[in-house]
């Protein structure tokens, strides 16, 4: 670009003006002042005045011009600075447009990418919570089955025990136990649940049952009666059998016996023995003299000799006091044993042991009125009773049914009837 000092016509024009004012020369002296010329000369002077401000005129004209010129020509590169400008403001406008519309192109696609995100997050959001409102709704669905189940289930399981329990109650009698001190009535018989059954051969365990049992009654009530029922009993061991008699003496409550179909030897002198006791008109009652215990083993004669004394010894215990009761001596009990029956075993039914006063009471009928559960629903309960108080029927080496008696303990002797060798030791 082409430079120049740019002065404006105003001040050049007063430059111009000072220098047309400016004297030409010193003014002359006084003394030398020329005298005044002739016209001619004076016009001659204007001439040249005019003429030279005719040339500084053109010249004032010239460096006008020059500086119209500089001005348009400064104007116009002004107007070119301007519009240079312009363009550079234009273009950084555009710029600062295009950075703005790539921040907001950028900004958008992010809030696009935002937005996005949020909305796919929103939908997982969304199906997470359809899916947990499903996995819920199945829940519930399968809790609502499991419950409707579990109702079901209880439903059934209810009418089922409902079943079983209408079933087990019609085991029980719409009664309840009788219970009399006085229990015998117009030849009626009326027996409580203090019964104690005595049935098979007598040995500990037997003791065992039957003295607990008493002792069990008088604490629950010592003014009641006990029963001791006899069903069958062919007798056994002595010891076991005077423990029972000596639980019945001790008893507070009343211990009384009865008799329903055969009681022999040990069951026959519990029988006499007691309190009060009542038997069937065709119950047999059986008694013989002591005399078991060659029943069962070989002895010398020494040994025999200390086996009768000592069976002795308890057939004095117990043949004593039964004969006291019939009113006779022990020897007129034996005597009369023997002219009944030649093995000296004396049978009587009810009716006539009445009348030797082995038993006290004749009954016509009993009243069980402690069978208030049905018998078969207690097979598998009495079960463990059975086993302990019943013997197990075995064959012998000849093929004969026999049954074993338990051992017993020493100085104890078995006491029952036993023609056929049915009950035996073992050796």
């Amino acid at each position: 670009m082409k430079k120049f000092f740019y002065i404006p016509a105003t001040i050049a024009v007063s430059m111009l003006s000072a220098q047309a004012q400016a004297p030409a020369a010193p003014p002359a002296k006084a003394a030398e002042i020329p005298k005044a010329a002739p016209v001619a000369n004076n016009n001659v002077s204007f001439k040249k005045t005019t003429v030279k401000k005719t040339a500084l005129q053109i010249e004032l004209e010239k460096i006008t011009q020059e500086n119209t010129i500089r001005d348009a020509r400064l104007k116009a590169e002004l107007a070119e600075m301007k519009a240079e400008t312009a363009r550079i403001q234009a273009q950084r406008l555009l710029l600062e447009e295009k950075q703005k519309m790539s921040e907001f192109k950028q900004k958008a696609e992010e809030k696009i990418k935002q937005k996005a995100a949020e909305d796919l997050k929103t939908q997982l959001e969304r199906d997470a919570a359809m899916a947990k409102s499903q996995a819920a709704l199945a829940s519930s669905e399968l809790a609502l089955e499991k419950t409707k189940l579990t109702r079901s289930t209880e439903i059934h399981q209810a009418e089922i025990k409902a079943i079983k329990t209408e079933k087990e109650r019609k085991n029980f009698a719409d009664t309840k136990p009788i219970y009399l001190e006085n229990p015998l009535t117009d030849g009626t018989l009326t027996i409580s649940d203090r019964r104690i059954a005595l049935d098979g051969a007598i040995y500990p365990v037997t003791a065992d049952y039957i003295t607990e049992r008493i002792h069990y009654f008088n604490n629950k009530d010592k003014k009641m009666p006990i029963f001791i029922v006899i069903g069958y009993s062919p007798g056994g061991s002595v010891m076991a059998g005077y423990r029972i008699l000596k639980a019945m003496e001790g008893s507070d409550a009343p211990v009384y016996v009865v008799v329903k179909s055969f009681a022999a030897s040990m069951a026959a002198s519990i029988t006499t023995l007691a309190k009060e006791s009542y038997a069937y008109p065709n119950a047999i009652i059986l008694h013989h003299q002591l005399s078991s215990s060659y029943f069962f083993t070989t002895m010398n004669l020494t040994q025999q000799k200390e086996a009768y004394e000592e069976s002795q010894k308890w057939w004095s215990r117990l043949a004593d006091p039964i004969a006291k009761k019939m009113g006779i001596s022990t020897e007129e009990f034996i005597k009369q044993m023997y002219e009944k029956n030649s093995d000296g075993d004396w049978v009587e039914f009810g009716t006539d042991a009445k009348k030797l006063k082995w038993v006290n009471h004749i009954v016509n009928h009993i009243k069980e009125t402690s069978r208030v559960v049905n018998p078969d629903s207690l097979k598998d309960k009495d079960k463990d009773k059975d086993d302990k108080l019943q013997l197990k029927e075995e064959t012998d080496s000849e093929g004969r049914r026999c049954k074993y008696l338990p051992r017993i303990n020493p100085h104890d002797v078995y006491f029952l009837h036993n023609p056929d060798g049915y009950y035996r030791l073992r050796k």
